[in-house]
């Protein structure tokens, strides 16, 4: 039997792109047969993929794409920021992104399903867990589009054009100028990355939230002592507070610190030349609500070593 060595092991690493458990295993399997092993590997690729898919997977990019009226935000997740660095993580979300845009695809699932190449995204997705030897997850997706007007896209914290940490688009309904309403849609995008608004308008807040934020202040003003319509209005200003907070159209725009966000788009409309809605925006922050795993390190280690 060959000895099964650090430089045999990574040799098939090399050539197959598995994990260096896997591919120490396939030769230990294969009794040191390199080409027997690449053969095990990928008989075994959507076996090994669909055991790391526990894993959690909070690390990764957030892509967004414009094309005129038409724009999308990707969320494509892995495991460690390595990985979300790899150059095939993120050809693999270019070419999704490009695909989403390309068609114009307004759903998860719907672009799960949409062929890249002869595969389906999703199995396209699978493979690269194999290949990689970590979980990935296309997490979420959401398109906006206007009939007329813009949406326009902004990223922060970059690490390739148009992909980082934190995406936005803003959706803006107008006949008036172009190039205006792309330089407002993008000072407008980087408000929202900063400001991160829960609603666009008071009609579209949540309204158990509500209820509940002002059942909070109340239980605070009922405790002053105060006459009751008193409080009625002390709880009425710590929503409006609130509201000035979680809602954009009450939002104090971050780059005049003066204007409310409602304001800024009616100044636009002199610009512009003509009527501006904001008729709807996205903003994807990698890894929110998703759960982290904290592993230990030194357990880890150990029970890569015992195998």
């Amino acid at each position: 039997m060959t000895e099964i060595t650090a430089k045999l092991v990574q040799e098939l690493r090399e050539k197959s792109g598995a994990g260096m458990m896997d591919c120490k295993k396939a030769l230990v399997e294969t009794k040191g047969d390199v080409e027997a092993a690449m053969d095990f590997l990928r008989k075994k690729g959507l076996a090994s993929a669909a055991k790391k898919s526990g894993r959690a997977a909070s690390e990764g990019l957030v892509s967004v794409a414009a094309d005129g009226t038409f724009a999308v935000a990707i969320e494509l997740n892995a495991e460690t920021d390595f990985v979300a660095r790899n150059e095939q993580f993120q050809k693999l979300l270019n070419d999704v992104t490009d695909l989403a845009l390309k068609n114009k695809i307004e759903t998860i699932d719907a672009l799960k399903a949409a062929k890249l190449g002869d595969k389906t995204v999703e199995a396209t997705v699978t493979d690269l867990i194999a290949s990689i030897g970590e979980n990935m997850n296309l997490r979420r997706m959401q398109a906006l589009s206007v009939k007329d007007g813009v949406v326009a896209s902004y990223v922060h914290n970059q690490i390739i054009p148009g992909r980082g940490k934190i995406g936005v688009l803003v959706a803006l309904e107008s006949t008036g100028s172009k190039e205006k309403l792309s330089a407002l849609g993008r000072q407008l995008a980087m408000h929202i990355a900063a400001s991160r608004p829960e609603a666009l308008t008071l009609d579209a807040m949540d309204k158990d939230t509500v209820a509940r934020e002002r059942a909070i202040h109340a239980d605070k003003a009922s405790k002053s002592g105060k006459p009751a319509e008193i409080v009625e209005k002390m709880v009425d200003g710590s929503m409006r507070k609130y509201y000035e907070q979680v809602v954009l159209m009450e939002q104090t725009f971050i780059i005049d610190g003066q204007t409310k966000i409602s304001g800024v788009l009616q100044n636009a409309e002199k610009e512009a030349g003509a009527p501006v809605k904001l008729s709807g925006f996205v903003r994807y922050e990698l890894g929110e609500g998703v759960e982290k795993k904290v592993d230990d390190f030194a357990e880890e280690v150990a029970k890569m070593a015992a195998g």
